[in-house]
């Protein structure tokens, strides 16, 4: 009698257990109680990575009214568009899977670019064909560009990043609201909650050699809350070496490293994490952004912080240039565009270090002093920075790394 009364114990706990279980239930049911925080993010890129033309013909970006040789393909055929800042790439469907069409369209630019990830850049090209045609975005795009996407039938539960690729799974949550069963990146320690992020925004690769017979890059499994090296160990950088990837510093190269990059800086170490600075669920300021410019920079680093990493003065006086102007803006020697995104679009480096001209001199690592002054030298410019009072001579005019 004891055993079988164990035994119905034993049961119903484990059906308890199962039932506890949080499955993805879609960011809409998130709207009912959070109604002005999912209009905020139903706005932001992050809700309109791809998007179907059929149903949003405003997310057309390419111009298909005139005949471009690169163009070999019918917008009637694109299942998916791709991104709307930067650049626009076209998916079109075939069985269970998407295949990026050969030709993106440069937004800022406005015209048309070949689409081609060739040998010798990405860690995977040797392990599927050479066409575009053979390389289908399931396993090499789409687990980022969805919620719980499933290597095995290709199934989301929604597409674009929604709710739950930050929060995790929420069913038990819609359930019954509680904080506890949830998860608010807000609330992780600054590794796990750093790797809410990092989880798409870096390169790496699986730990796991294959899923369903295939390479894939992006990090199968992982939800927030859960250890992102669990899953997913970032691509490997070293010192002095420039490639695809990385310059000789270590700083991207490429884009999407917006983890590899800020996983080396003093801010991370400094337990800051990624939403400290951006907003994911509003895109009332450029990025995601918290504040424009300098404020948000001098939220920590002002003079009267008491930051042994802030100012010792005005901001005019640290970057000797003019208060207001694009020289004497944080990013501008902080995070400067260099990362390449398409061809001759650059993004923000995430390491904040200040790259010296002798660095360039020595390496080839594009500093942000010729970055904009283009007619000038990293000669002309470490001469320069030796007359400056206000930093260590030793950091401006080294090549450090």
């Amino acid at each position: 009698m004891r055993r079988l009364l164990w035994l119905v114990m034993v049961l119903c706990v484990s059906v308890q257990v199962r039932a506890q279980v949080a499955k993805y239930v879609g960011s809409a049911s998130c709207r009912r109680c959070h109604v002005s925080t999912y209009e905020g993010w139903k706005q932001t890129r992050m809700a309109n990575v791809v998007r179907d033309p059929k149903a949003h013909p405003d997310a057309v970006l390419g111009d298909f009214t005139q005949a471009d040789p690169l163009v070999t393909f019918d917008l009637k055929d694109v299942a998916f568009v791709y991104g709307s800042k930067w650049k626009q790439r076209y998916f079109t469907k075939r069985g269970d899977d998407y295949f990026v069409q050969p030709a993106q369209w440069d937004v800022a630019k406005k015209k048309w670019l070949p689409y081609h990830v060739e040998p010798g850049t990405d860690w995977w090209v040797p392990f599927y064909g050479t066409s575009n045609a053979e390389r289908p975005t399931g396993p090499l795009c789409d687990g980022c560009h969805s919620v719980n996407y499933n290597v095995e039938t290709h199934q989301v539960t929604e597409w674009n990043v929604g709710c739950e690729k930050c929060h995790g799974p929420g069913s038990a949550h819609v359930a019954k609201p509680t904080r506890a069963n949830i998860v608010n990146p807000g609330k992780l320690d600054y590794v796990r909650g750093n790797d809410t992020c990092i989880q798409c925004h870096s390169q790496g690769r699986t730990l796991e050699e294959t899923f369903a017979g295939k390479r894939v890059d992006w990090p199968v499994g992982y939800e927030p809350g859960k250890r992102l090296a669990d899953y997913w160990r970032l691509e490997e950088l070293k010192p002095g070496t420039t490639n695809f990837l990385q310059f000789a510093d270590m700083t991207a190269h490429k884009n999407r490293m917006q983890g590899n990059d800020f996983v080396q800086s003093t801010m991370y170490h400094r337990q800051l994490r990624c939403f400290d600075c951006h907003d994911v669920h509003s895109n009332a300021k450029p990025s995601n952004l918290k504040a424009v410019g300098n404020a948000l920079c001098l939220t920590c680093h002002a003079e009267d912080q008491n930051n042994p990493a802030g100012l010792h003065g005005t901001v005019a006086a640290h970057t000797h240039h003019a208060k207001g102007s694009k020289g004497s803006e944080c990013v501008a020697c902080h995070m400067p565009l260099i990362a390449q995104t398409i061809k001759d679009n650059y993004v923000a480096s995430h390491t904040f270090r200040f790259i010296t001209p002798a660095l360039t001199e020595a390496s080839g690592v594009p500093n942000p002093c010729t970055s904009c002054h283009k007619d000038k030298d990293a000669a002309w410019a470490t001469k320069e920075l030796k007359g400056w009072k206000t930093t260590s001579p030793w950091r401006m005019t080294m090549p450090l790394m």
